[in-house]
C-alpha cells in the first residue's frame, strides 16, 4: 500500500487502513449468494487489511505486448533465469507456495524445463533445470523473518499480489476507479476492481483486478492497452488453497553437477521506511546502478537513467522496478532477445510493446515510461 492511493481514499477510510497496517475473471459469480455491495475505497481497504499469510496455487499468465518475433541467439541470461522476451511472448504457468513472508517457492514451468526460487529465512535459490545451473543467495541476517524489497528470478511470473501492488501505486487524481460485477477467480468470489486512466497520454486503457470477496487477496489482474482487443497482460490463480504447504517445498538442495553461483547481499537500507516505494528498487549483486530521475506522474510517469558504465548481472535476481506491470528496465537491457528486437529512431534504439516504450539513447541513457514513444524523446531531448 503506498500513500499515493492512501490519499485517493475518502478521509473517514484511511484511519481504518492504517490501523489495519500485473485478470479480472471473465465467469460471472452468480451461481453462488452475490457478495455484498462494496464502494471503491471498501475494496482498496480490503485490499491493504488483507493478511494471507499461507496459501498454494498455481498461476496463469499471458501477453500480447506487440512484440515482433525474434531468433534466439545463444543460451539464456544465466542461472535460474529465463529469457523476460520468452516470458512476455506466450502464456506460461506458475506453481507458488507461500508460508509466511521468508518461505516461499515459485516453480515456473516453461516448455522443456523448470525453473525455481526458492526462499527459506534468509536463504534464496534460484535454479534452471535447462542447463542445470543455480543461484545460491545469502540474505542479511534481519531479512529472515521479513520479505525484502524483491527476490525473485529475472523473467519470473508476477503474482497477482505484486502486479495489483504495483498498479495500484499508480492511483491518483487522474484515475476513475470503480466496482465491476462480481466475479469468479479459482472459485472464488471476487470483487472487479476497475483502474481507467482520465489521460489520453498512456498506453494503458485499463485495469482490473479480482479481489478475493472473503480474504481481500488480489487473485487476477488484467491490464489493457490501447487499441487492442485482447488484454495485453493477464494474471490470475487458476487454483488456490489457503493452506499452509508442506514444510519440505521449502528445502532445496541442487541437483547433482549443478553450477552454483554463490552470491551475498549485504543489505536493503531505507526499504523500511517506505515499503510501497522502494519495493523491488533495491541494488542487486553485480550491478552498478545510477539513481534514476523521474518526470511527470501516475500512469505518465517517465523514468531517465542517466548513462551506465555496467550492464547488471543478469544471474543476479531480479530487483528493478517495473513500470506498469511489466519486467525491468535492468531486465530489458540484460535479456538477447529484446536487445534484438530493438529499433533505430531518432536519438537512439528503442523497444517497444503496447504497454510499455524504452529508449536507448546515443549517450547511453534509458528512458522508460507507458507513454507513447515520441513522449520519451521528447524527455530525452529536454534533458
Amino acid at each position: 500500500m503506498t500513500s499515493k492511493w492512501l490519499r485517493w481514499m475518502p478521509a473517514a477510510a484511511v484511519p481504518a487502513v492504517i490501523a489495519a497496517g500485473v485478470l479480472a475473471g471473465s465467469v460471472p459469480a452468480s451461481a453462488r449468494d452475490p457478495l455484498p455491495d462494496k464502494t471503491p475505497a471498501q475494496v482498496l481497504a480490503m485490499i491493504a487489511q488483507h493478511t494471507t499469510k499461507a496459501l498454494s496455487g498455481t498461476i496463469e499468465q499471458t501477453s500480447e505486448l506487440g512484440l515482433p518475433d525474434v531468433p534466439q541467439m545463444g543460451p539464456t541470461s544465466g542461472a535460474g533465469t529465463g529469457s523476460i522476451a520468452e516470458l512476455l511472448t506466450g502464456p506460461h504457468s506458475a506453481r507458488v507456495y507461500v508460508d509466511g513472508p521468508a518461505k516461499v517457492r515459485i516453480q515456473v514451468m516453461d516448455r522443456l524445463a523448470e525453473r525455481d526460487a526458492v526462499r527459506q529465512g534468509n536463504e534464496l535459490w534460484l535454479y534452471n533445470s535447462k542447463d542445470n545451473t543455480a543461484t545460491h543467495v545469502t540474505l542479511p541476517d534481519k531479512a529472515a523473518g521479513s520479505r525484502p524489497p524483491a527476490t525473485r528470478m529475472p523473467g519470473s511470473v508476477l503474482t497477482p499480489e505484486e502486479l495489483a501492488a504495483r498498479m495500484l501505486a499508480k492511483i491518483d487524481s487522474s484515475t476513475d476507479v470503480t466496482v465491476g460485477e462480481d466475479v469468479e477467480v479459482a472459485g472464488r468470489a471476487a470483487y472487479s476492481l476497475r483502474l481507467t486512466p482520465r489521460s489520453e497520454g498512456t498506453l494503458v486503457e485499463s485495469v482490473a483486478i479480482a479481489v478475493d470477496g472473503e480474504r481481500g487477496l488480489p487473485l487476477s489482474v488484467e491490464i489493457r492497452a490501447r487499441g487492442q482487443v485482447e488484454p495485453a497482460f493477464r494474471a490470475a490463480f487458476s487454483s488456490l488453497k489457503f493452506e499452509a504447504p508442506d514444510a519440505g517445498l521449502f528445502n532445496f538442495t541442487p541437483p547433482p553437477g549443478a553450477t552454483i553461483k554463490e552470491v551475498v547481499v549485504p543489505g536493503w537500507p531505507h526499504a523500511a521506511k517506505d515499503p510501497g516505494r522502494h519495493r523491488g528498487t533495491h541494488q542487486p549483486p553485480g550491478a552498478r546502478l545510477n539513481s534514476p530521475s523521474v518526470t511527470g506522474s501516475g500512469w505518465e510517469s517517465i523514468v531517465s537513467f542517466p548513462a551506465r558504465a555496467a550492464v547488471p548481472d543478469a544471474s543476479a535476481p531480479n530487483t528493478g522496478t517495473p513500470n506498469a506491470g511489466m519486467p525491468s528496465i535492468d531486465g530489458l537491457l540484460a535479456d538477447p532477445l529484446l536487445r534484438q528486437a530493438t529499433v533505430t529512431v531518432p536519438g537512439g534504439r528503442a523497444i517497444s510493446t503496447s504497454l510499455l516504450n524504452v529508449l536507448l539513447t546515443d549517450d547511453g541513457r534509458v528512458v522508460a515510461g507507458s507513454v507513447p514513444l515520441e513522449r520519451l524523446q521528447a524527455a530525452a531531448a529536454a534533458r
